[in-house]
């Protein structure tokens, strides 16, 4: 096993370009999956990947950033500072990384899950190119992504306009520790008392995180009293919408917790 450890992002490039690698931050995923005759490309000396800064209508979040960093870390949002305390310990949250997180190509990444939600974007770089993408372009399936053998993902942009009111949930076999059996994140944005965005993603659940800005886009433009003669048609939608995959608990169960999710979040919200 070769591991290559770059200290700057040209030299990370370069050596996604020239040979072939598995990208990695903190390793966490590694501990227990890594492989023989595998070489691996250590990005968590890339300083150009672990910042956190604002700029234009985003945060910038560094892909080599430790979950830990990114929760000390004031710029970043409440909803993902909700979701990055419930991983593992803080052991992990030491190591693991948001890019990390993201690349393993789960459906139940937790970080991932407010990505969607908020419709971030990733930066993906190659020694000669790079792409601004939707998360939710990336995710082709699970464990399949939109990533080129020569690209690494550098950072997260996450909406600035995204920032507010939130609901997140996590449901696991137990409080701390767990991976999720079920996630949820939802986002209600109201304006002059009009509601100007409403966004929901559900967790380990499909194949990808659940993002449906079709349904969700019922009740954008519309008054709470408006939202509440839509509820029903909102409902049903979703009904149909979430079909589970087998997993280690039953479709059924996973479907009445993701329905009793979301309608908890309309509650909340006064829908």
């Amino acid at each position: 096993m070769v591991s290559y450890l770059p200290t700057n992002i040209k030299d990370a490039l370069e050596l996604r370009s020239q040979k072939s690698v598995v990208p990695y931050g903190g390793g966490t995923d590694l501990m227990i999956e890594a492989e023989k005759n595998i070489s691996y490309l250590f990005l968590h000396k890339v300083p150009e990947m672990k910042k956190i800064k604002e700029a234009d209508d985003f945060i910038h979040i560094g892909a080599s950033c430790t979950f830990t960093e990114v929760a000390k870390n004031p710029l970043c949002p409440p909803i993902l500072k909700d979701a990055i305390e419930q991983i593992a310990a803080p052991a992990i949250r030491n190591m693991g990384t948001i890019g990390g997180n993201i690349g393993n190509g789960s459906p139940k990444a937790d970080t991932a899950l407010v990505f969607f939600a908020t419709d971030a974007k990733l930066r993906l770089m190659s020694k000669d190119n790079e792409r601004i993408i939707p998360i939710k372009s990336f995710y082709k399936g699970k464990k399949q992504l939109d990533l080129k053998s020569d690209e690494l993902i550098v950072e997260v942009l996450f909406p600035k306009a995204a920032l507010g009111n939130y609901y997140y949930q996590k449901v696991g076999a137990r409080k701390a520790l767990a991976i999720s059996r079920i996630s949820f994140a939802g986002l209600l944005k109201m304006e002059n008392d009009i509601i100007v965005n409403c966004a929901t993603a559900f967790g380990a659940v499909s194949d990808v995180v659940i993002r449906r800005e079709d349904i969700d886009a019922l009740f954008i433009g519309k008054t709470i009293n408006e939202a509440k003669t839509l509820k029903e048609a909102y409902l049903k939608a979703y009904d149909e919408a979430i079909v589970p995959i087998r997993g280690r608990v039953s479709e059924a169960y996973r479907k009445d917790v993701c329905m009793n999710l979301l309608k908890d979040f309309l509650n909340i919200n006064g829908i």
